[in-house]
């Protein structure tokens, strides 16, 4: 039936008629589904169509040749676009073009396969990034312990980490929930997927897991994370060979002069932290902004997006293209970065000065390139374990989840020369 559906879609490209010579999908304050047109811009691609990004062009907006097919589906989807000339195109691109202009036009050539890193078994909380994948109707592969260290991370090109404790610290839960069943759950499953590996203890497990995510970056894989599995990651990588984990958690106590024994040359982002030994606290380490310490109400916790030239610096103006470049922030277990210890070959693309925090930042490892962006929720600003997933269709618009999203069309960005 797909390969049906398929075939009926690739002759409407091949043969539907043609109104205009392009169809533009705007992405200013004017678009009235800015997380859907992603979705169409994927669609797109998914017929080997190519899609044009129009970098800081009204909100980075999408451009491509319009066939009735694709103008159908935004009709069905709410998107809005506007169909144009040859020639008018044209004159948008010598605009674009003009060297005072801080804009650019990339391509997209093909859709990336994504994998999201998230237990089988229900949570009993949402991730974002699932979230607005299912809204805008991209198509994703969920992978766990298993798929990773059966060498399945190659076969795709974008790699999402769920809220995860890579320390294996299970989120710093045991002081709160140690006696909700889903606590137990949670444990008893991850004891199970450590011995069928051969591990002794979940923390060596999910060491191995990040090594292995380590390698598919290295090797050319994008990486995205927020919350918790920004930096348990990173701590993950710098205590490999070091017991950071108490007895509750593995069984026996933690290292002696753990601390001093952490390497920082294997974190991909953070350098100089300290980590939290003390078991009855909700953190991992100081790369967090400290929630006792963090005096700010939420209707002034705000982050703006950094501006970058988007004829040189390509890479962070795509990841920050927007409608808006001041964002409401969000907390999470992992809220923001204190930018001490973000490393300094890592680039922050959003953050609160004047609280000193990085929230949206990124860096190459290798091949490939990693975005970690703090919070849980974009559009719930102090989500709670065990309350409703956010519904999206009353956020059609929110320039919080468009960053995610601007990360998911990455892969497909044809590379250009290096300039000199």
């Amino acid at each position: 039936m797909k390969y049906l559906l398929n075939i009926i879609i690739l002759i409407a490209f091949t043969f539907g008629s043609v109104r205009a010579d392009k169809l533009v999908i705007p992405m200013d304050a004017g678009q009235k589904n800015h997380l859907k047109a992603y979705g169409i811009a994927f669609w797109v691609l998914e017929q080997d169509q190519e899609v044009e990004w129009l970098l800081n062009y009204e909100g980075g907006s999408f451009m491509f040749d319009h066939y009735e097919a694709i103008e159908k589906e935004c009709l069905l989807r709410g998107v809005s676009f506007t169909s144009i000339s040859e020639n008018d195109a044209n004159k948008i691109k010598d605009q674009i073009a003009n060297p005072a202009v801080n804009a650019d036009v990339v391509k997209l050539l093909k859709a990336p396969k994504i994998a999201v890193y998230s237990p089988k078994t229900a949570q009993p909380w949402d991730d974002a990034v699932t979230m607005v994948l299912t809204y805008a109707e991209i198509p994703y592969d969920v992978v766990f312990d298993d798929e990773v260290l059966g060498g399945k991370l190659p076969l795709y090109d974008w790699l999402h980490l769920h809220h995860e404790d890579f320390t294996g610290q299970y989120g710093k839960f045991w002081a709160s929930y140690r006696n909700a069943s889903w606590y137990k759950e949670q444990v008893k499953e991850a004891e199970d997927m450590a011995l069928k590996h051969g591990y002794e203890t979940v923390s060596e497990l999910k060491l191995a897991v990040t090594k292995k995510i380590r390698d598919f970056t290295i090797g050319g894989g994008f990486l995205f994370a927020m919350c918790s599995a920004t930096d348990s990651y990173d701590i993950s990588l710098a205590a490999e060979g070091v017991d950071i984990c108490d007895r509750m958690f593995d069984g026996d106590p933690i290292e002696s002069g753990a601390q001093a024994k952490l390497d920082y040359t294997k974190s991909f982002a953070f350098k100089d932290f300290r980590i939290e030994l003390n078991p009855m606290v909700y953190e991992v380490s100081s790369i967090d902004v400290n929630p006792r310490t963090r005096r700010v109400k939420e209707e002034n916790d705000l982050f703006a997006l950094n501006e970058f030239s988007a004829k040189w610096d390509v890479i962070p103006t795509i990841l920050t293209q927007n409608h808006e470049r001041v964002i409401k922030a969000f907390m999470g277990q992992t809220t923001a970065f204190n930018k001490d210890q973000v490393k300094s070959t890592v680039i922050i693309m959003g953050e609160n000065k004047s609280l000193n925090e990085a929230r949206y930042i990124h860096g190459t490892m290798g091949k490939g390139q990693f975005t970690f962006y703090g919070g849980h929720d974009p559009e719930d600003y102090r989500h709670m374990v065990g309350e409703p997933p956010t519904d999206l269709n009353l956020h059609p618009n929110s320039p919080g989840y468009r960053l995610i999203l601007n990360n998911i069309l990455f892969p497909s960005v044809k590379k250009k020369k290096q300039k000199t």
